[in-house]
């Protein structure tokens, strides 16, 4: 059984899948920044907080696996909200962005909704695994030159 820590010390994040995330690209981060006042009004007007819009904002762009239905399409206007900020174009085309998010997608549809722990365990190795080899398989695309650092 694991203790858990006091006050005294200090929680251990853990260590990163890949080499390059850390510093801005740090899966476990702590971020501060100040809120756009209207963002912050429009939040307390519509009774829900800014930490739920983001984390839905940051779960249906990534096509995440729970809590699927009823946001394909908003899942399909946040795609279309990062293709029209030219998020990725210096590396990809429209096109190449556009089946990135099908994959990802696809993944999060493969989820065993009526199953066991232990299949749901199974899956997210599985996930877990696939997406390390779907994000070198991407990010190693001849338009892409990759830093050697970078790569484990």
């Amino acid at each position: 059984m694991q203790k858990t820590p006091n006050r005294k010390q200090k929680r251990r994040k853990p260590k990163p899948e890949l080499k390059w995330q850390t510093g801005a690209w740090e899966r476990f981060a702590n971020v501060q920044f100040t809120l756009p006042y209207q963002f912050l009004l429009l939040c307390r007007l519509a009774d829900v907080t800014p930490k739920t819009i983001l984390i839905d904002f940051m779960d249906n762009l990534s096509c995440g696996c729970w809590n699927r239905e009823g946001r394909d399409a908003a899942k399909e206007h946040l795609i279309n909200y990062f293709i029209a900020h030219g998020y990725g174009q210096e590396h990809y085309t429209e096109a190449d962005i556009r089946e990135i998010f099908k994959e990802m997608d696809a993944v999060g549809l493969l989820f065993p909704r009526e199953s066991n722990g232990k299949m749901v365990g199974r899956y997210a190795q599985w996930r877990d695994q696939h997406q390390n080899w779907w994000f070198k398989k991407w990010f190693r695309k001849t338009r892409r030159q990759p830093i050697k650092t970078e790569l484990r």
